[in-house]
This record gives C-alpha cells, sequence and structure tokens, in this order.
C-alpha cells in the first residue's frame, strides 16, 4: 500500500516557471505524468521548458488579471477541464532597509508576490471548485512568517499572502479543493545573483540554501497527497 496518489494524467498550471523553484516544479511534476502549462512572461525560456516537458507553453504575466483569464481559458480548452493543480511560484525578491525601500521595488514585491497570487487563483479557482477537486499551491517564504532585516517589501508581500492564504482555507471547506501555502527557506536560484549572498556576511551561502528540485519535491509531496488529505502550511528549510 501507498499513502500517495497518483498524478498520471493530470494537468498542472505552474506561474514562473521558465526559472527557479516554478521550473523546477515543472520538470518534477511533468516527471510525475502531469501534462504542465507553464507560464511565464519568458517566452522564449517557456517555448524550450515546454518542449523538454511536452507541455503547453503560455506566455503571461501574474500581474495582469486579463491575461490570466485568457491562460485558464485556454488551458480548460487544451485540456478539456480545469487543472488538478495550480502552483504559483512566480516571484521577485529585493533587499533595502524598510525607511529606503525605492516606491518602484514596494510597488513590484506587491505587485508580483501578493496581488499576482491572488489573481492566479482568482483565475483558476472557480473552474476548480465547479468540478468538486484540485490542489492550489501558492509558494511564499520564510519571509512570510519570520522579519529578516532589509527585507521591508518583500516580506509586506509574503505575510500579505499567508494572509490571504488563511482567508482561503477556511473559504475553501467542503468546496473538494485543497490548499497549500509553502513556505521555503533561502533557495539558490538566480533571484540572488545581483546580491552576491557568499560575499554579503548579513546573507546566507549559497551552498546553505536550498536547491530548487528539493523545493519542487516539497511541491510533489503536497499534491500526491491521498483525496482529503490537505496540508495547510509546510515550511522547508535545511535541517
Amino acid at each position: 500500500m501507498t499513502d500517495e496518489a497518483s498524478l498520471e494524467g493530470t494537468v498542472a498550471v505552474v506561474t514562473g516557471a521558465s526559472r527557479g523553484i516554478g521550473r523546477a516544479v515543472a520538470l518534477r511534476l511533468a516527471a510525475a505524468g502531469v501534462r504542465v502549462a507553464v507560464l511565464s512572461r519568458s517566452a522564449g525560456e517557456l517555448s524550450r521548458l515546454a518542449d523538454e516537458i511536452d507541455g503547453w507553453a503560455i506566455p503571461c504575466d501574474v500581474t495582469d488579471a486579463e491575461a490570466l483569464g485568457r491562460a485558464s481559458l485556454e488551458v480548460r480548452e487544451k485540456a478539456g477541464r480545469a487543472p488538478e493543480i495550480v502552483v504559483g511560484a512566480a516571484g521577485v525578491f529585493h533587499l533595502a532597509p524598510a525607511d529606503d525601500t525605492p516606491l518602484e521595488v514596494l510597488d513590484l514585491n506587491l505587485d508580483v508576490n501578493l496581488r499576482g497570487g491572488i489573481l492566479t487563483v482568482r483565475a483558476f479557482l472557480p473552474h476548480m471548485k465547479d468540478e468538486g477537486r484540485g490542489t492550489l499551491v501558492q509558494v511564499g517564504s520564510v519571509a512570510g512568517r519570520k522579519a529578516f532585516p532589509g527585507n521591508a517589501a518583500y516580506s509586506a508581500s509574503k505575510f500579505g499572502l499567508r494572509g490571504f492564504h488563511q482567508v482561503l482555507l477556511e473559504e475553501l471547506r467542503g468546496t473538494g479543493v485543497r490548499a497549500t501555502l509553502l513556505e521555503p527557506a533561502a533557495t539558490d536560484t538566480s533571484i540572488w545573483d545581483p546580491m552576491d549572498p557568499d560575499g554579503t556576511p548579513e546573507l546566507p551561502d549559497r551552498a546553505a540554501m536550498l536547491a530548487p528540485h528539493e523545493v519542487a519535491e516539497a511541491v510533489h509531496f503536497v499534491v500526491s497527497r491521498p483525496a482529503g488529505v490537505q496540508i495547510p502550511f509546510l515550511p522547508v528549510e535545511r535541517s
């Protein structure tokens, strides 16, 4: 016997899929037999990934509600149904003191990390509820439950996502749709490239960070739980 539900033949949507955690999640789900629609603004990288996993490339900006609506329709047309899995992995990250955070940095973090997550749910959840099944996974952050200096804009967005998720959990009771907020610790992706973490004592070394494929394994674990089992929150960190 196994506690893992088969994902063979299911359909998933992954935002932020052209790189980092989103890309790793798309690869992991495809390896489990999932047909994956990959969403990102980076059309070229997205197309190459879709070819690699025999998925669907749908260029899309998660801050654009109309674009997400079109993406939701396109997935349903291609799959013939709503997706069983939606993973919101699009995100940005900037460091700046609370009193010296440029407004454009604040706006970008709130727009992509918080508003983008909410808009993704708005685009896909109604059709999942209509079909009475599915799993939503939002990729949050340890910075959404723990304060770190320099994380003002980023933490505001991720704490906000946690609040949105808590409301979502209450609203989804009895619908057949389940939701998880995944909160990984620092993960070694290109998001760190402009910051030189190895050369900055206040930041974690890249060797000590999680790898994207490790976070993707956590996503796979969540979405492959048996029907009726929900994991509301899942922190992921190095031991």
